[in-house]
């Protein structure tokens, strides 16, 4: 034992000193990529109360507003989740690259066609079609993963949120400044009647541009990191009893680089991932989106909705620019904060300090809506509103830290794209959930007047209890394999 322990230490204090360099050119194409998640989501936050309004889906009831405003954000998760693995299991097959294009295809077609839908069927049928397609998420990890080796994926991972806090700056900016341009910019589009019949193309259009461009972009520039991809006729060829031949077997060449050169290591099947570790990361990762997805869309449709009946009575473009203010503001303290305060005090700290600052955030609803009701829209109600999107930058150290825990649960390196596939599929069925369980408790506690109003917060902090709980089980240390 002694001996083994004297062999194992030096290569333990050796290998922060060969820490292998990310290589940056791929890298940063991958982090282009991840922000048309976030800004094509992020868009339409400011602005979906008034298209709901201006559609006549709720023939001028103020109280239902919340109620479709929660399902349309909801459908594009809700399709997702029944997608996503098999977009993630396919990519292990046909490669990263082609799962990538499909899924940018998708979502610039299905922003484009949200932008020119005039009802609300219309537009439930853009955001499946962009859910359903879009198996990018979990495809991008892999990649991450692909592009790194243990001595440098948590500081691959820990660049994540930068994407994120982009697409938060800039889809609420986008979508509150330029929906209705008709009517905020008569000089330049007056007389334009395309935007006056569709008054939430140009915002939906910028995203969906943006999108096209990054297609070009990934099938230009983008490598293939998974070796020796087959053909998708290839794919529809094999007959499902040879699946689990082939994953032991042809997919074993596919694999990525393994830890500390350990070639032995290959994909697991799908049963063998559902590892009590592994359960606990997805179900955590779940509950931290699960909360996240609930303020964010509660956040908008309080800020849109009238004082009297419980809300804030702001403008599309004022929301636009509180939301763009708070991802100014995450992007730089992820930035240059994270990875030093998750180095101090580990993951789980990070991850359980990230989740609590929850607590605020909902407890601060009812607190300005108050004071917006006794005195107005004063400068003490907007105090409380800049103390809400601050301490909401926490929410998102929850995300580095659980994307490194998620990475350290994997049974294996070659498993972590499954692991993340199945990770992915939890979260998108907790961000289905969220927005429509969160906005139509806001309007059932207007309509019903639940607790003055308030029952929605009621509900919400205590599934920031419940997340803090599961939180708590996470090990201190993070998972060896």
């Amino acid at each position: 034992m002694t001996q083994q322990a004297d062999e194992e230490t030096p290569l333990l204090r050796e290998q922060p000193k060969k820490r292998t360099p990310i290589p940056w050119g791929q890298f940063t194409i991958v982090m282009f990529l991840q922000l048309t998640e976030p800004l094509t989501s992020q868009v339409i936050y400011p602005f979906a109360p008034q298209l709901i309004r201006d559609i006549g889906i709720t023939k001028g009831n103020e109280n239902q507003v919340g109620y479709y405003v929660g399902l349309m954000q909801s459908l594009f998760f809700l399709t997702q989740a029944f997608t996503v693995l098999h977009w993630s299991r396919a990519s292990d097959f046909i490669g990263r690259k082609p799962v990538l294009l499909i899924g940018l295809l998708g979502l610039s077609f299905s922003m484009y066609c949200f932008g020119l839908s005039s009802t609300f069927w219309g537009l439930v049928l853009s955001r499946c079609l962009n859910g359903a397609l879009n198996g990018n998420i979990g495809v991008m990890k892999s990649i991450m993963v692909e592009l790194t080796d243990s001595t440098n994926i948590a500081r691959a991972y820990a660049y994540q949120p930068i994407a994120w806090s982009m697409g938060g700056t800039l889809g609420p900016l986008i979508g509150g400044s330029l929906a209705r341009p008709a009517e905020r910019f008569p000089e330049l589009f007056g007389n334009n009647d395309f935007l006056k019949k569709y008054p939430y193309f140009l915002p939906c259009a910028v995203p969906a541009t943006y999108t096209a461009i990054a297609w070009l972009i990934t099938f230009l520039c983008l490598k293939e990191t998974l070796k020796s991809p087959i053909s998708i006729s290839q794919l529809f060829k094999f007959r499902k009893d040879q699946d689990h031949n082939v994953v032991k077997g042809d997919i074993r060449s596919q694999e990525p680089r393994t830890l500390q050169g350990h070639d032995e290591e290959q994909p697991l099947p799908l049963c063998d991932l559902l590892t009590p570790r592994v359960l606990l990361a997805a179900g955590n990762y779940a509950g931290l989106s699960l909360v996240d997805i609930a303020f964010r869309a509660i956040q908008p449709l309080f800020l849109s909705t009238p004082i009297a009946l419980g809300g804030l009575g702001l403008s599309p473009s004022v929301i636009g620019k509180i939301l763009s203010a708070y991802g100014i503001c995450n992007g730089v303290f992820q930035v240059f904060f994270f990875s030093s305060i998750h180095d101090h005090f580990g993951s789980k700290k990070t991850f359980v300090v990230g989740i609590a600052c929850a607590f605020p955030c909902f407890i601060a609803f009812p607190i300005i809506n108050a004071i917006a009701k006794s005195q107005g829209v004063t400068t003490i109600v907007w105090a409380v509103v800049a103390f809400q999107a601050l301490i909401s930058i926490g929410l998102n150290l929850s995300y580095g830290a659980i994307f490194i825990i998620i990475a350290a649960a994997s049974p294996n390196r070659a498993s972590i794209g499954a692991t993340n596939g199945l990770s992915q599929m939890g979260v998108s069925m907790m961000r289905a959930i969220g927005p429509a369980t969160a906005n139509s408790l806001f309007s059932l506690s207007i309509e019903k007047n639940l607790l003055s109003g308030y029952f929605v917060y009621y509900v919400l902090t205590a599934t920031v209890c419940v997340a803090m709980y599961i939180a708590s089980l996470l090990p201190r240390q993070l998972w060896t394999r």
